[in-house]
């Protein structure tokens, strides 16, 4: 029959002494490494915004275009109308220059679409459209342009997008130039407005690199870090 161990008194209370310790140190080093993560900001990420909404639109080519179509995309989403002339210069070469990069962002795992919504549909026909692609150097491949019904329109570009526009008696529009970035799971991630100062192409390029990163990146190993990246704000500027 085997000898029974017995523990000593004195190993008896070295072993309690160093559970005490490892209870107390451990919540320690766990709120040194949250503080230091959240002041360090060592994973940048653009913040989920809000849910895009759903859309049924018709595109240049006279086909049904939905948000339904455009899941597991990055979608870059700009507003207008045909007739909108220079005040949409600025909206138009940001899209350019997206589409002229967007292979290189399909290779780092950022399949990406443009699609620019018109809100004249009178006027923004299929054969209006497809002479305003043809005007601003649009690739079919990769970038939609498309109207809808009115109503539906201003629900989707004003009430789920909030780009709000107004007709005027001269038969135009005002509105404020904005693009929008909406992330394969249909989360919008980014807002670009004229008044903010953020309609620059140098900021959408680089805020689609960091999303570019996170999608990359955000697999099983590092979705810990990213999730902590979303909760603690560290958000990319």
């Amino acid at each position: 029959m085997a000898a029974e161990q017995t523990i000593e008194p004195g190993n008896r209370i070295a072993s309690r002494w160093r559970w005490q310790w490892l209870l107390l140190v451990f919540p320690a080093l766990l709120v040194m490494g949250v503080v230091a993560f959240a002041t360090l900001k060592p994973v940048k990420v653009l913040p989920r915004v809000r849910p895009a909404p759903s859309f049924i639109l018709t595109d240049q080519t006279g086909q049904r275009l939905t948000n339904e179509d455009l899941r597991g995309q990055t979608v870059l989403y700009t507003f207008g109308y045909t007739g909108c002339g220079a005040a949409c210069d600025p909206l138009n070469a940001i899209m350019r220059s997206v589409q002229d990069d967007a292979a290189r962002y399909a290779t780092d795992g950022l399949p990406i679409t443009l699609v620019t919504m018109f809100f004249d549909p009178v006027r923004d026909t299929p054969e209006a459209m497809q002479a305003y692609a043809k005007s601003v150097g649009v690739d079919p491949a990769r970038w939609h342009l498309a109207t809808g019904e009115p109503a539906r329109l201003k629900q989707t570009i004003g009430g789920g997008f909030e780009v709000y526009y107004t007709p005027q008696s001269d038969g135009g529009f005002t509105f404020e130039p904005a693009a929008v970035l909406v992330d394969p799971l249909g989360i919008i991630r980014g807002e670009y407005r004229a008044q903010a100062q953020t309609l620059d192409t140098k900021i959408v390029l680089r805020q689609l690199d960091v999303l570019a990163q996170e999608m990359r990146n955000n697999t099983a190993a590092g979705r810990l870090a990213y999730e902590a990246a979303h909760l603690f704000l560290c958000y990319a500027q």
